[in-house]
């Protein structure tokens, strides 16, 4: 390859790439995509192909590159090309690569001079490239000629701004010697997409094909219309050159050999040619690594200390060791212990914020699902006055009582405390889920000694199975009790005289009216698509009504819906819906919004259902009853009561509901206080206690702390990843010290390219330039007469390189004719000033005497200072 520079720098990004490759990570070092741009027939693709160091893009006159050509440079140990529209195929002689552009273009765009905006993808894998993409773009052309479409200019204009406008990429502005340099294209394009010229270099091509007489010496030096990174001329091969097959090593000597001879350009002859460009465009990507490299150390650093902590655990570490065997025993088991009750108790550090957890998950169950498999535990209306009825005729058999029979009211509470067994004992198997669902969490941390954990999870499981039969004998044993006696003198209960006055409208229990019960998301599942579909609405639940809101904050009511005659009815998943769904319908068979019967009302989980159910519950809205259940109690209601028998079914109606309502009260406490004490206090009592006496009998300690093959791959890996870390910011800081990065040239003045009027290159003042290398001077024809009067630092150039003297006039026309250095402002930071520029003007200057072999500079008068 012909390109050294990049070479050099192979080794440094594989280096990087094997770093992270070891961590198994990729190294995002993002390199820039260069571009070239011109003018047609400028040079592009021969620029392109020295950079590369190949010699395999389609040549000639005229419009040759017609679609652009995104070239992949891959580094690979095998040098070959492959395209992308024909993936099977590997080039490895390049002469056919250059042919299968030519046909592959001739195919989109026809052989007329077509153009076509479709890249054409070539990838070239070699031992000798960076990781690139470099792209040769059709030249810039005004006059459209064959199949070219009548605004050619305008098409090429945007499909080349399309891959110059990328922040990353470098912008190659090539144009012609023999080309007035006002006029380029190119670089007005550049000017369009990088107006502060960071990533623009000029590039001068075909300075053997000028005119006898002229030369580009000023352009070249930056002096006339100046880029921030100024130009580099180089000379390519003729297209005699490419059709003799002249190799690019020898059109590179040629060209060194043009730039050392030529009179105009020998002073500049190490700032000129293709390798001066490969290397600019090189220490550009060596700059794009080095201001990657504090990214990435960073976050190499942070993984390192993230590592630190464990990996400090390992250092020594010896798996067959009893000493650690038997402390890392204590000590997983304490914290299993330790976790165990911070989920139940609740605690500060590591909150769950996704879902409940633990503790929380039982507090529902006490004061969510228990109360409301209470509720929806309780007497139909028409049952209970029907079972009255018949105690209170079985009781006085053949005789009409004349007195309400107290027997009656103690066989139907009786009933009534007898339903309570379920309720109590599905709270027991929702709690003891809870509890083993804990168990597992707290046992993941074992997950390192698979034996430790499998015997823990087993032996406290089989602990909270032997509480569970004694808690609900306690609960069954509370039930029996309540049973027992049924205490009328309870402080609570109505009694025999407020019973006969209550009225029967109090019979269904309400909270205080206006008060608000629940608020929450709810989605109307059932509005049809014609009406905007199901929608999410802020549902607020009061004891007197349902209403709607559009959102949380209350201010646009949707709906309000009164509780009278509605009941809950569960309503079955949708077979594409993964939400839950119940509906609230009403008994009178009225519509209860808008023209829908029942509105459906849908949640995320099954638990979140069950808890509006249990609100609705407490505002008095209960769930549907069977059918069948409905049609056999309408049959069997068929009989008539006298009105002696109504008031006697009223008056222990009552004293049910009171009686019942005390023993509800004292369950829905008690029930709770129980589990706690039996079940989760005696477990947690048994992991601190108890727990490692059961593990110690269970198996010896080398069975139950041998270490699981997923643990022993983990800390091998972690070892592994620690030192290819430190491995890596070795290597960065190796590429730190080894590397250099130039500093960004200073802002020149580059307003000639926002002129829309084309200036004609003639010798006016120059523009100020710093675009030589920081202690370079400029050759300089003769001696310098006399010493500086004031030396310059070098570290001062950039204040005095970029203005010019102020209030100045310019120059004699006469001066230029000398050649004279000394006529001109000053060009760079190391040469010295005549006259600093702190001096106001008119004060006289101490100028050197002239060397006598030089001639005497002519001063005009200066009026403008004077006057």
């Amino acid at each position: 390859m012909g390109n050294r520079g990049m070479e050099e720098l192979i080794p440094l990004v594989n280096k990087l790439q094997d770093a992270f490759s070891s961590i198994g990570q990729s190294c995002h070092l993002d390199l820039p995509q260069i571009a070239v741009v011109g003018g047609q027939s400028a040079g592009k693709s021969s620029v392109l192909e020295n950079f590369v160091g190949r010699d395999f893009l389609p040549r000639g006159s005229g419009i040759v590159t017609r679609r652009p050509l995104i070239l992949q440079l891959i580094f690979s140990k095998t040098e070959y090309a492959e395209f992308l529209h024909c993936k099977s195929k590997k080039f490895t002689d390049f002469e056919e690569v250059r042919q299968e552009i030519e046909a592959e273009t001739d195919r989109v765009t026809g052989t007329n001079k077509g153009i076509s905006p479709v890249p054409i993808n070539l990838r070239v894998y070699s031992p000798h490239v960076l990781n690139l993409t470099l792209i040769d773009l059709p030249g810039i052309t005004k006059v459209p000629v064959g199949d070219q479409p009548p605004d050619i200019e305008y098409q090429i204009k945007d499909m080349v701004l399309q891959f110059i406008s990328r922040e990353s990429s470098l912008i190659l502005a090539v144009t012609p010697a023999n080309m007035d340099l006002a006029n380029s294209d190119a670089l007005k394009l550049a000017k369009e997409v990088d107006p502060q010229g960071l990533r623009t270099i000029g590039v001068i091509t075909k300075l053997d094909l000028m005119d006898e007489g002229t030369d580009a010496r000023d352009i070249l030096e930056n002096k006339l219309l100046p880029l921030r990174r100024g130009y580099i001329g180089v000379v390519n091969r003729s297209q005699k050159d490419i059709e003799g097959k002249k190799d690019i090593r020898a059109a590179l000597a040629a060209e060194r050999k043009f730039f050392l001879s030529h009179p105009a350009y020998r002073h500049m002859a190490d700032r000129m040619g293709t390798p001066h460009l490969q290397k600019t465009l090189n220490q550009q990507l060596t700059n794009h690594i080095r201001e990657s490299l504090p990214a990435l150390r960073s976050k190499l650093q942070s993984q390192l200390l993230s590592l630190e902590k464990e990996v400090e655990e390992y250092k020594n570490f010896r798996p067959d060791d009893p000493t650690r065997k038997t402390k890392a025993l204590l000590q997983m088991v304490q914290q299993f212990g330790v976790d165990f009750e911070k989920r139940i108790e609740g605690s500060g550090d590591q909150v769950d914020t996704l879902e409940l957890s633990g503790g929380a998950r039982i507090n529902r169950i006490f004061h969510e699902r228990f109360p409301f498999e209470l509720v929806k535990m309780e007497f139909d209306e028409k049952d209970l006055r029907r079972e009255i009825s018949y105690a209170i005729k079985n009781i006085h058999g053949v005789r009409t009582g004349l007195f309400t029979p107290d027997l009656a009211f103690e066989a139907i509470v009786k009933k009534q405390v007898v339903k309570l067994k379920e309720p109590c004992l599905k709270c027991v198997d929702l709690v003891i889920q809870e509890l083993i669902n804990t168990v597992r969490q707290c046992t993941s941390k074992l997950s390192s000694y698979p034996r430790l954990r499998e015997e823990t999870e087993r032996i406290v499981t089989t602990y909270i199975r032997e509480r569970e039969g004694r808690t609900k004998d306690q609960i069954l044993l509370l039930i029996d009790i309540e049973q027992s006696y049924i205490n009328t003198n309870h402080e609570d209960f109505i009694g025999f005289a407020n019973a006969q006055q209550r009225s029967t409208q109090l019979n269904k229990k309400r909270a205080i009216p206006n008060q608000v019960i629940r608020r929450g998301w709810l989605t109307i599942n059932n509005i049809s698509l014609m009406k905007g579909g199901s929608k999410e609405y802020w549902f607020v639940l009061t004891a007197e009504s349902l209403s709607w809101y559009k959102d949380e904050e209350e201010k646009e009511k949707k709906y309000m819906l009164p509780l009278d005659n509605l009941k809950i009815r569960d309503v079955e998943k949708g077979f594409m819906s993964n939400k839950h769904v119940f509906a609230i319908f009403n008994t009178e068979q009225r519509n209860v919004y808008k023209d829908l019967r029942q509105i459906e009302l849908a949640c995320d989980s099954q638990e979140d259902v069950d808890s509006w159910k249990a609100s609705f519950l407490r505002a008095g809205v209960y769930p549907e009853k069977d059918q069948a259940e409905n049609e056999d109690g309408a049959q069997e209601n068929t009989f008539s009561m006298d009105p002696q028998l109504e008031r006697q079914v009223e008056t222990i109606r009552n004293l049910v509901d009171s009686y019942v309502a005390i023993i509800n009260k004292s369950i829905r406490d008690l029930m709770p206080k129980t589990i706690m004490h039996l079940m989760i206090n005696n477990t947690k009592a048994f992991i601190h206690h108890e727990l490692l006496a059961y593990l110690y009998s269970s198996a010896d300690q080398s069975s139950l702390m041998e270490e699981s093959a997923d643990q022993a791959q983990r800390r091998d890996d972690m070892l592994r990843m620690y030192h290819a870390l430190k491995e890596a910011l070795s290597i960065i800081g190796d590429i730190s010290t080894s590397t250099v990065s130039t500093p960004v040239p200073p802002p020149v003045d580059d307003t000639w390219l926002q002129s829309t009027s084309s200036h004609s290159p003639t010798l006016q003042r120059r523009p100020v330039s710093s675009m030589h290398p920081p202690g370079r001077p400029p050759a300089v024809r003769g001696p310098t007469p006399g010493p500086p009067l004031i030396p310059v630092p070098v570290g001062a150039a950039a204040s005095f390189s970029a203005p010019p003297i102020p209030s100045r006039p310019g120059p004699h026309p006469s001066v230029f004719a000398n050649n004279d250095p000394f006529s001109a402002p000053p060009q760079i930071p190391s040469r010295p000033a005549r006259i600093p520029p702190g001096i106001p003007p008119g004060v006289p200057s101490r100028r050197p005497p002239a060397a006598p072999s030089r001639p005497t500079i002519i001063r005009p008068a200066e009026p403008s200072l004077l006057d």
